[in-house]
């Protein structure tokens, strides 16, 4: 792709000069569409305000960018169709100027700013160009004796063979003159420029400089281990939590789940696809010649001496198997309560009035992937000493703690959830941690472990701690079980941490406070963080994650709510006007008033069920300045 570094300020009316210049538009309707758009909370490309405007049509549009393609410069077209926004292309410019001797291209796709597979098409139609979207280009002699590989690999390019004697120049960016130009002198006959992903542009010039007529086979024993083993080191060492393998139409996408997010890698070569997936098969000890199934395995893997130990999912699409692999123990060391991100209000009513009180059961709630089992093992590590007894049944056992008895459940051999719990209570335990309520059968056992005077923890797949109780209920468990035996409810979600070496301050607008669930006039000001990218992110804004928490600790007004079976609305009111219940929300907003989070991350990952309180209540409630 281009080379040109262009600012933001630069591209706000690159193509609106080349529209006005072609009689498009006048000078006039630029300056009324700048106008408007200073007065925007959010910025938007100038071309979209003139089009929303109805001053230009989008058939405009291309005829003046096909007219003037070489005019414009990459940054410049993404920005203004609304493929990348101002901080991805200021990043990408960043990137370029610290000396990489990249295109500017070449940064946005490697840095996940864009994907090639969605922008080209787009830039396909605008320009008028034919996109190549097969995942090879085919070959042909005559073509290639005629042009030096090193030519086309300092042009990415590669040809082949067009309509009624044209050559096909099958380019990664469009917008770069001499590729046709000098293309034209090489072949002596007319050239038309088509778009094609640069990694189908690799391949085809790898196989020129090797002198093969056909991709070559990698899918020998030695190349599937190593590649397999890359794969699951890469995704360990960057921290990621699952790996996605995804079998799409005319190629084999990897992604990584980073900080709650999945973040494109590398794609697997077609022809490695399937031995990749019998070598993950028989690591994880599935059926390999079973295609049309879905299975599941586990696999131990070594990694810098350590053995970490992987959940994997094969799924059956229609374009083959997907493969997720979860990262169940990814190096994580043992967290103390104290480090779990809760407030220091919040911590010393777990200690004292949920894990100090010596029976009744501690839900722990929230989604996949939101950390509900870092904090029940820190709840165990706080309870483990020499004169307690504490025994698990989990699926799997994810961290080891010396001095307790652990249970992974395997059902092939006869280890089931239900086998186990049956036992569990006949082992004389103190605390009874069940790894996940996951129906009526284990909601049952936690419950009358609780009666029996056992203290029991568990996690729970629910939306907040109210959610948790409600979901017991429609178990059907009676209500007065219920508000007998659960002592508390723990939820929490992951949100991202902005990156400290990038972060600015953000005044949220009041739009914005608004969506928080404030009134503007009740809050005139409110300043969270917000990451504008850098080396050390990786220009995501974003590097690491914090934990969001809401503790209830049941109380009689919510035990009379819960038996009386009110709605959620009255139990959750009555909840945090009687316990000193901080919402999900509210903690999330205290966080991102002290610079942890931001604004975009409360808003994609925290419900909001009510109007959270003023910033100085919270603050109070939970003991932070």
């Amino acid at each position: 792709m281009a080379t040109e570094t262009p600012t933001a300020v630069a591209a706000a009316t690159e193509i609106a000069d080349l529209l006005v210049r072609d009689g498009s538009i006048s000078q006039e309707n630029v300056e009324y569409a700048l106008r408007v758009r200073e007065k925007l909370q959010t910025p938007r490309p100038l071309i979209a305000i003139l089009k929303e405007l109805g001053l230009v049509a989008d058939d405009q549009i291309r005829k003046v960018l096909r007219a003037n393609r070489l005019n414009v410069r990459l940054g410049t077209l993404l920005l203004e169709l609304e493929l990348i926004s101002v901080p991805d292309l200021q990043a990408a410019v960043a990137i370029q100027q610290d000396g990489s001797g990249k295109r500017l291209g070449e940064i946005l796709v490697e840095n996940h700013f864009v994907d090639e597979e969605k922008v080209l098409p787009v830039l396909a139609a605008q320009l008028g160009y034919p996109y190549l979207d097969d995942d090879s280009l085919p070959r042909e002699p005559k073509l290639l004796r005629r042009v030096k590989p090193a030519w086309l690999r300092s042009h990415e390019c590669f040809p082949v063979p067009g309509d009624n004697g044209t050559v096909l120049l099958a380019c990664r960016n469009p917008l770069e003159a001499a590729p046709q130009r000098e293309a034209e002198t090489i072949f002596g006959s007319p050239v038309v420029i088509g778009l094609a992903r640069g990694r189908v542009i690799e391949a085809a010039i790898a196989m020129t400089e090797q002198g093969q007529e056909r991709r070559p086979r990698v899918d020998t024993e030695n190349a599937v281990v190593a590649k397999v083993n890359e794969l699951l080191s890469t995704a360990i060492r960057e921290g990621a939590s699952d790996i996605h393998i995804e079998p799409m139409k005319n190629r084999v996408r990897v992604r990584f789940r980073e900080d709650g997010v999945l973040v494109q890698q590398a794609d697997i070569p077609f022809d490695m696809a399937r031995a990749i997936i019998s070598r993950i098969k028989i690591m994880a000890g599935a059926d390999i010649a079973e295609r049309r199934r879905h299975q599941d395995g586990r696999l131990m893997y070594d990694f810098e001496g350590a053995k970490l130990d992987l959940r994997v999912s094969f799924y059956t699409t229609i374009h083959g198997e997907k493969i997720v692999l979860r990262v169940l123990n990814n190096m994580s060391n043992l967290l103390d309560i104290n480090e779990l991100g809760m407030s220091p209000r919040m911590v010393q009513r777990l200690r004292e009035d949920v894990l100090d009180v010596p029976s009744g059961v501690v839900l722990v709630t929230g989604p996949t992937g939101s950390g509900k089992t870092t904090t029940l093992y820190g709840a165990i590590n706080y309870l483990n000493d020499n004169k307690t007894s504490i025994i698990t049944a989990e699926d799997p056992v994810e961290y080891v703690i010396p001095g307790i008895s652990q249970c992974s459940i395997n059902a092939k051999i006869g280890t089931t959830y239900e086998e186990t719990l049956r036992h569990i209570v006949r082992q004389d335990p103190d605390v009874i941690v069940i790894g996940e309520i996951r129906d009526r059968f284990s909601a049952d056992t936690a419950i009358q472990a609780a009666l029996t005077g056992h203290k029991v923890l568990t996690t729970f797949h629910t939306e907040d701690s109210i959610g948790g109780l409600l979901r017991l209920l429609h178990m059907d468990i009676e209500a007065f079980l219920i508000s007998s035996t659960v002592v508390s409810v723990v939820a929490q979600r992951l949100v991202r941490r902005v990156c400290p070496h990038c972060a600015e301050e953000h005044e949220l607008t009041s739009d914005e406070i608004r969506r928080l669930g404030f009134l503007p006039r009740e809050v005139p000001k409110l300043v969270f963080a917000r990451g504008i990218g850098c080396q050390e992110c990786r220009y995501l804004g974003y590097k690491g994650r914090i934990a969001v928490f809401e503790l209830l600790v049941l109380n009689e007004d919510v035990k009379e709510a819960l038996i009386n079976r009110q709605t959620s609305f009255e139990i959750r009111r009555i909840s945090t006007e009687t316990t000193g219940l901080v919402t999900l929300l509210e903690d999330g907003i205290t966080k991102a008033a002290a610079g942890l989070t931001s604004f975009e991350e409360i808003i994609r990952t925290l419900p909001r069920l009510s109007k959270p309180r003023p910033m100085s209540e919270l603050q109070r409630m939970q003991g932070v300045k």
